[in-house]
């Protein structure tokens, strides 16, 4: 299915910023129809300019995502694809972080791209067709120290995607995930580092572990073997909405791709080691060097 042949337009959440934005530009570029949606519409007056119908959608608002929907079916008469694009990363030790910041997390996450793959499958199945596209990660199956809730937002997703999968296909609809790895350029590191103070008490017994991360994170994004571009995502939306025959997971990166098979050939036990030297943990558990907590 190429853009030529997609009866309807793309659906693309989160595009105020970041991945979601690029998306919708890069396929705009390649001749699609896009649909570009956030919170605050006025963020995309630069897509609406280059084409892209625009509209309000809160992805924790049932009246808002069910308006948007409704907008693109009357627009266009249908919808060929929705990219759930919106999510943010909620990070910090899973004894500190609090339940409100775990269920907005959850809500946005999850619960909003789950209701929107509710609300356009009925536009689809009438269609006879379409396509669902999830922004997962690959912390959707490989968690890391301090991602617990984050990481586990994006296990659902892939699980629920799974299941989509199987229950569209007869309809014409395919389902597929997306994983990228760390995407730089994105302000995702940011938003992660300040997740990650202030959901850890500066004097507490987890600091040394987030000054690790920290580190950790930072030397990852700077450096291009381990990072990517946000363009490279764009484009690997671009290649599963064009594919006849579209995979389950797309895997952006290289790294990524090392990271997942290494998970797979190393046993827990041995992956804990690796852990724990990376993070300055010894084997009893304790923080040394550097990262130690303070007295």
């Amino acid at each position: 299915m190429s853009n030529r042949t997609l009866p309807g337009p793309v659906l693309i959440t989160g595009c105020s910023t970041g991945i979601g934005r690029l998306t919708a530009r890069h396929l705009l570029r390649a001749g699609y129809r896009v649909c570009a949606t956030a919170r605050d519409p006025g963020t995309l007056r630069d897509l609406a300019a280059e084409g892209a119908h625009t509209c309000a959608l809160d992805v924790t608002d049932e009246d808002s995502m069910a308006a948007a929907v409704a907008e693109v079916e009357h627009v266009y008469g249908r919808i060929g694809a929705l990219v759930n694009n919106a999510g943010y990363g909620e990070y910090g030790p899973v004894e500190n972080v609090p339940m409100d910041r775990v269920r907005a997390q959850f809500e946005t996450n999850v619960f909003g791209a789950a209701r929107l793959c509710q609300l356009v499958l009925p536009v689809m199945r009438r269609a006879g067709g379409g396509r669902i596209i999830t922004m997962s990660s690959v912390g959707g199956r490989m968690t890391f120290p301090g991602g617990g809730f984050y990481n586990a937002s994006k296990y659902a997703i892939e699980s629920l995607s799974d299941a989509l999968r199987f229950e569209a296909a007869p309809f014409g609809v395919s389902v597929s995930v997306i994983e990228p790895n760390l995407i730089r350029d994105t302000r995702f590191e940011d938003h992660v580092s300040a997740s990650l103070d202030r959901n850890t008490d500066r004097e507490g017994p987890y600091r040394g572990l987030v000054r690790a991360i920290q580190d950790q994170m930072h030397r990852c994004f700077d450096g291009k073997q381990m990072s990517s571009p946000p363009e490279l995502v764009a484009s690997t939306v671009h290649r599963a909405l064009r594919s006849r025959r579209p995979r389950s997971r797309y895997v952006v990166s290289m790294s990524g791709k090392l990271i997942l098979a290494s998970q797979r050939l190393v046993p827990d036990l041995s992956m804990d080691t690796i852990l724990r030297r990376q993070f300055g943990l010894t084997r009893s558990g304790a923080y040394n060097g550097k990262y130690a907590p303070p007295e």
